[in-house]
């Protein structure tokens, strides 16, 4: 797993390929500064080489771009994708100072967030995916509470219980093990990313 953290942010990443193959069709990238965290996660059509490609092409262009917002780096994504097999994309992007983060996804890319009084927030996706067509996409902007977690996966990710999500006391790496354990799935990628909001 890759850990990644700073005074604002604490996440754990994992990925796997699917069995048997050499390439992850899934790719994602994450950035931060003190004002603000960039994740983006695209899962390539398909699975193999050029799914890999696909999903590759989206997360080296938003990191390419990482002070434009995220309806800007959605447009550049699908752009990016034109003549390629296409990807599901999800992006996201925390405001630390503002407290609030705003949110695209095209695909069965799924993205929760736990506050620590109890509510979770689900922001819909758009059915589909980015193929350079021109697409309309639904940004949503949210705010947050302080350590709050989210996690945000690909859809070969085994869905578990989500109470060490809503556990106040457990631990980012914990959680992050426990989802880790339970990704028996070999027949898809898979990618995850769990992580806590500090401030």
């Amino acid at each position: 797993m890759i850990h990644f953290q700073n005074e604002c942010l604490e996440a754990y990443a994992f990925q796997r390929a699917k069995e048997g193959k050499a390439f992850c069709g899934d790719s994602f990238y994450m950035t931060a500064n003190n004002g603000y965290f960039l994740c983006v996660l695209a899962d390539g059509l398909g699975s193999g080489e050029y799914a890999h490609e696909s999903s590759q092409a989206v997360t080296s262009i938003v990191q390419s771009n990482p002070e434009e917002d995220v309806q800007t780096l959605m447009n550049f994504s699908n752009k990016v994708l034109l003549s390629k097999r296409g990807a599901a994309t999800a992006i996201f992007k925390v405001d630390f100072r503002e407290k609030t983060f705003e949110y695209s996804c095209v695909g069965n890319i799924r993205f929760y967030l736990y506050t620590p009084s109890g509510k979770m927030v689900y922001p819909m996706p758009v059915s589909g995916y980015l193929s350079g067509r021109p697409q309309k996409f639904r940004t949503q902007k949210f705010p947050y509470e302080p350590q709050s977690t989210f996690l945000i996966h690909s859809d070969g990710f085994v869905r578990t219980d989500t109470k060490p999500l809503t556990d106040n006391y457990q631990t980012v790496s914990s959680i992050a093990n426990q989802l880790r354990v339970k990704q028996i799935n070999k027949n898809d990628d898979v990618t995850f990313i769990v992580g806590s909001l500090l401030k």
